[in-house]
């Protein structure tokens, strides 16, 4: 697990089973590195062979690291102070979590083992269990994604709350609760005046959409969210509210957006 400082790069690796704690590997200074983008992809190891991504590392990934990393050490490479700008969305900084859960609570999906059949097929939110946490390091942990220095903006600016039906996708009735979204996830409450959230929901992995024919949910304003096997649907009330949960959550989905490179600025 990479970790990018103002002044370093961190490496590490996962502490003991059953902590959340990452040991210490080794780290880069910043200062006098040098960064270049090779021709081929990872999972060759043939340099003339054939582009051929593998699953933990995408061209985009790759694109979010050079562009971070270059900004870094054009930082570290002035000598100036870092500006709140570079430290505060540092690209893989641990991010803080968001809202804490009451302590009878129960989270929806931890980043180790996601299951809808968590709270039962019927989607109850009352189960007890111990809440496991789903910082975003973690999570980008489990899930094999980076989160660069131009999401955790986007995360930042595109935050929203607001009623949401909500349906598992083995389950047949709808669930109303108030939903909010921040630092890449959702959190889920009975009612607007509750001070806890009785479950969340980290996004980053997942992908956003409309339902599809086979989904078989027939009603309007529906989005899906998917991450591998698992499959949640909201429905919002109307096309204005749809469309703006469609758009934050798309700042905190599996494709986020292209980095942006020194010559899109031009």
């Amino acid at each position: 697990m990479f970790f990018l400082f103002s002044d370093m790069l961190l490496y590490t690796s996962k502490g003991v089973t059953g902590t959340s704690h990452f040991r210490i590997r080794g780290l880069l200074p910043l200062r006098g590195m040098l960064v270049t983008g090779s021709p081929w992809w990872p999972g060759s190891c043939d340099p003339g062979a054939e582009p051929r991504p593998s699953p933990t590392s995408t061209r985009l990934e790759k694109e979010k690291w050079i562009c971070d990393l270059n900004t870094a050490i054009d930082v570290a490479k002035s000598g100036a102070p870092p500006t709140p700008t570079l430290l505060a969305p540092c690209s893989r900084f641990p991010l803080s979590r968001g809202p804490t859960p009451s302590p009878g609570s129960s989270e929806e999906v931890s980043p180790e083992k996601e299951s809808e059949d968590t709270h039962g097929v019927h989607g109850s939110l009352e189960g007890q269990g111990q809440h496991r946490a789903n910082t975003t390091v973690h999570v980008c942990w489990y899930r094999n994604t980076s989160v660069s220095r131009a999401d955790q903006s986007a995360a930042v600016e595109n935050q929203l709350s607001g009623y949401l039906l909500r349906k598992f996708k083995n389950s047949n009735g709808w669930q109303k609760l108030w939903v909010v979204f921040t630092n890449f996830c959702l959190f889920f409450y009975k009612t607007h005046q509750d001070d806890y959230p009785l479950a969340s929901l980290p996004l980053l992995g997942y992908s956003v959409s409309v339902p599809k024919e086979a989904d078989c949910v027939h009603k309007e304003h529906v989005f899906k969210l998917q991450f591998k096997s698992h499959v949640y649907f909201f429905r919002a009330e109307s096309k204005y509210t749809f469309e703006r949960w469609m758009e934050v959550i798309e700042s905190a989905s599996s494709s986020p957006g292209r980095a942006r490179r020194p010559e899109d600025e031009a």
